[in-house]
């Protein structure tokens, strides 16, 4: 099942409170980037398993590459294509 966030500190509690498969998230939230839910996810020894992917309308070279250095399995420009709903799934 799908568990949706209003934003990335509910996503932490939620995180805590849930067997989650994988984060997908935006990269723009209020109060934290999708870099900075990244760097939470793998600095908890609980949840640095889970693989993340981040979403953003923003085409930043320098920062598809933090993420991707910093963890994330995938960073993919919006809108997600249902062509790449089959690739993210498999992260799991």
């Amino acid at each position: 099942f799908v568990t949706i966030a209003d934003g990335p500190k509910q996503a932490i509690e939620v995180l805590d409170a849930h067997d989650v498969k994988m984060i997908v998230t935006n990269y723009c939230m209020p109060d934290m980037t999708g870099y900075g839910l990244l760097m939470e996810v793998k600095n908890s020894p609980k949840l640095r398993h889970l693989p993340v992917v981040i979403v953003s309308s923003d085409n930043i070279p320098e920062r598809i590459k933090m993420c991707l250095d910093g963890g994330a399995r995938e960073y993919i420009p919006k809108p997600i294509m249902a062509s790449d709903v089959p690739r993210i799934l498999s992260y799991i």
